[in-house]
């Protein structure tokens, strides 16, 4: 381990193409930044993408690389993941990558518990495409294929995950780039297949969809920094807290006796965290869920299963055909 690297180290000479202003440079910013404090060589990391705007972020990372097709990042990455267990894999990937065309594969990868680190990046919109709703557009948005407004409600990200079996799942914003790093420090640190879904403002096509929230100016009053074995305060005083009470989160007095302290073990806890919906509650980031358990390691299962022969012969299921 080499705690001499610098961000420089993790960054190439390529344009980066986004549309100035676009939420995603803050989130290529904070992945190089937060790189050297890993200690590992740039040729360890594997930054796997699927296609949408997100997916062109490989490019800018002096790292090894794969650009897949659509929804496909985590069948790519699983594939690797499985050859060479020594390489710290990243899937790069949006909303409507991970969620629409790629939804299959982005349960069954959390499932197995695939040790690699998911980071979706949710505007949601379709941006590579000119501004189509997504699985994560709210219900009544306005977008170029939905001009009376989205008629569904909107997949949650964070619900679908824990639901998959996912072993960490978190949840930042771009225009905290602070606070992102350091979650995407732990997603990595942890052993196991890692869930960060990243609110990430798309200038063009949904402008704002987080300010209420996610700007420096209303982050204090909206949302929850969760921290483990920490209530869950929020006002402009800290003067609010979510208390779970009858496995139901309601907002108290931060003065109020016996509040909730934030557990990441507490699956049911996660669950109700991750399904309150802003402006009814103020949004939680950070660390909603984590939990130790096998990962998916397939020269192990390989080994395991090679089969024996002569006992396969000698087992009582056989018989002789005349």
């Amino acid at each position: 381990m080499n705690n001499n690297y610098k961000r420089e180290d993790f960054a190439n000479t390529n344009e980066v193409r986004w549309c100035p202003g676009c939420g995603d440079y803050a989130i290529l910013m904070a992945l190089q930044k937060m790189l050297p404090d890993l200690g590992l060589p740039p040729e360890q990391h594997v930054f796997i993408s699927g296609i949408g705007c997100a997916g062109r972020l490989p490019y800018y990372m002096n790292t090894y690389g794969f650009h897949t097709i659509h929804g496909r990042a985590t069948a790519v990455a699983t594939g690797l993941k499985a050859l060479r267990e020594d390489l710290c894999v990243w899937i790069i990937t949006g909303d409507g990558d991970a969620l629409s065309i790629g939804g299959n594969h982005l349960i069954h990868i959390l499932r197995r518990n695939v040790n690699v680190n998911i980071l979706l990046f949710n505007n949601q919109v379709y941006g590579l495409t000119k501004g189509q709703f997504s699985p994560t557009s709210q219900k009544g948005q306005v977008t170029k294929t939905s001009p009376k407004g989205v008629a569904n409600e909107p997949v949650n990200p964070l619900t679908l995950a824990l639901a998959a079996g996912a072993s960490f799942v978190a949840r930042a914003v771009d225009k905290d780039p602070v606070h992102l790093a350091t979650i995407l420090k732990k997603a990595q640190e942890h052993q196991g297949c890692s869930f960060v879904e990243i609110y990430q403002d798309c200038n063009i096509f949904n402008h704002g969809a987080f300010d209420e929230f996610a700007l420096k100016s209303n982050r204090a009053e909206n949302t929850v920094i969760l921290e483990e074995g920490q209530p869950l305060l929020f006002g402009t005083q800290k003067e609010n807290a979510l208390h779970l009470r009858e496995e139901q989160f309601t907002s108290v007095s931060a003065e109020e006796k016996g509040i909730y302290h934030h557990n990441p073990s507490d699956f049911v806890a996660a669950i109700r965290l991750a399904a309150l919906s802003f402006p009814a509650y103020p949004v939680p980031l950070g660390v909603y869920y984590q939990k130790t358990r096998d990962f998916f390691a397939l020269p192990e299962e390989v080994k395991k299963a090679l089969p024996d022969l002569p006992e396969l012969f000698r087992a009582k299921a056989t018989w002789q055909q005349s």
